[in-house]
């Protein structure tokens, strides 16, 4: 099938026309800086029934905590309900406190393979809320984060909870889950101040 002149001429002016960029795959109101050093670091402790988060400003003389809790989910609700929530809540979270860099738990080591399956369901969900807001993501060991904040590796949970507690200068030791994500939070800042780039593994 022929085309006219004016047919071929349209056809050269579409095709020489500037491309539209692609739209990006997550469209948020909220952009994080890239520029500088992170100055707010949102950490995680990740679990199916209770998420711990904290979310810390660096600052003089010490760190201060803007937010910081735990997204508890009854034994009674269904797994994919706990997910949305969890999701959910960390969303609400970053669009208040603005963090631009997350440092979350790593996964250890579980001879419950059942018990491994929901922990990663409950990391997956939080990782998801965190890298639609387009925030850098960090692992940190779970001993690598004791060892840097109580100085022991294997430390219990209330010598973390009390160590948290002066470190930011709390009234009292925030609860148990919400003091280890603020602890990963911390680990994270310590790490940064003391070598420079980030020594733990980007995801």
């Amino acid at each position: 099938m022929g085309i006219t002149p004016d047919q071929f001429n349209e056809m050269k002016k579409r095709l020489g026309s500037p491309k539209r960029a692609a739209a990006p795959v997550f469209q948020t109101s909220y952009q994080p800086s890239t520029q500088g050093q992170h100055q707010i670091v949102l950490g995680i402790d990740p679990s199916l029934r209770g998420t711990g988060y904290g979310v810390i400003r660096l600052a003089k003389p010490h760190p201060i905590a803007l937010a910081f809790g735990t997204i508890s989910c009854p034994a009674g609700w269904e797994h994919s309900r706990c997910l949305a929530k969890t999701a959910q809540t960390l969303r609400e979270v970053i669009s208040k406190t603005h963090p631009t860099v997350c440092a979350v738990e790593g996964l250890f080591y579980a001879q419950n393979l059942q018990t491994a399956l929901i922990m990663g369901e409950a990391r997956g969900a939080a990782l998801v809320a965190v890298a639609e807001a387009g925030l850098e993501i960090y692992e940190i060991a779970p001993r690598k984060v004791k060892q840097a904040i109580v100085g022991y590796g294997a430390a219990q949970k209330l010598a973390v909870a009390k160590m948290i507690q002066r470190m930011l200068s709390l009234s009292e030791p925030p609860p148990p889950d919400a003091a280890d994500a603020l602890a990963i939070a911390l680990a994270h800042a310590q790490e940064g101040n003391r070598f420079g780039p980030k020594q733990y593994k980007r995801i």
